[in-house]
């Protein structure tokens, strides 16, 4: 049976962490509020911990968890470098809602699916989930909601979607807004943008300069002559300032691949962080 726990009264906080960081090192699933969605999380050092997640989300080995952290020396042992911007980066918003797509260490002993060597790794701005973390140390985390229902903004919701699956419930109270995380890219040589969320392009830029976007695709049929020459001329000057060789599509820029929901730019969010 779940345990489910009111974080908003001290006492009933703290034994939840406790019996939440048990669990973790159990092998088990519990979820937590973050500064965006509510998630669902595990060990990420443990396979069958984080099978156990991906199967109570209905997701495959296609659709790898994120990894929460509680410091930046966690993050940092989790990377091969954090790269020209990385650092930067986290100094001007971690804790907070970017996620920041990094080559993982060849040092790590982990399987948290078809990642491609790499690992996405975010530090919510949430007291609750920063307390299990540093108690936990890195835990996947994808967003408490079965694929494709809507994210779980509240622990009522996500219990009721992911029941007897999960062996910890914290609740935090109901989630400030639903927008998931930015998601930006930085194992190439230009930052790519993998997902639009609550930090804005203009915000990125104060830090990274040049960001390579996403282009969006539109229909042949809609176009007229002017406008598909238009659009082949766009492509042509984007593939001659690029001068690295494109990256190949990371498991996150596809929709509905990520711990918030992975929706693709410009829509609306589904599932969360």
């Amino acid at each position: 049976m779940s345990a489910r726990y009111d974080c908003a009264d001290t006492q009933q906080r703290e034994d939840g962490l406790v019996t939440a960081t048990s669990a973790v090192q159990e092998g088990q699933l519990v979820v937590l509020p973050t500064d965006t969605v509510y998630g669902i999380g595990a060990d990420a050092f443990s396979p069958v911990a984080v099978a156990k997640l991906l199967a109570a989300k209905g997701r495959g080995r296609n659709a790898p968890p994120p990894v929460l952290v509680g410091s930046v020396r966690a993050a940092a042992a989790l990377t091969q470098s954090l790269g020209a911007y990385g650092q930067d980066l986290i100094d001007e918003f971690w804790p907070g809602p970017l996620t920041l797509v990094f080559r993982a260490s060849s040092t790590l002993v982990w399987d948290l699916g078809d990642t491609m060597g790499t690992v996405a790794v975010r530090m919510p701005l949430h007291p609750v989930a920063l307390d299990l973390l540093r108690r936990t140390g890195p835990m996947a985390v994808s967003s408490a909601n079965k694929h494709g229902e809507p994210s779980a903004t509240t622990a009522d919701e996500a219990e009721a979607q992911l029941g007897e699956a999960v062996s910890v419930y914290l609740d935090g109270g109901p989630c400030a807004d639903s927008v998931p995380s930015t998601i930006l890219d930085l194992t190439g040589t230009v930052p790519r943008l993998l997902r639009a969320g609550v930090i804005s392009i203009d915000a990125l830029r104060k830090v990274v300069p040049v960001i390579d976007l996403p282009v969006q695709a539109v229909p042949e049929e809609d176009l007229s002559p002017a406008d598909r020459r238009a659009a082949e001329a766009i492509a042509a000057g984007l593939t001659s300032t690029v001068a690295a060789k494109p990256a190949a599509p990371h498991p996150l820029a596809a929709p509905g691949t990520e711990p918030e929901q992975a929706a693709a730019p410009e829509q609306q969010p589904g599932p969360g962080d």
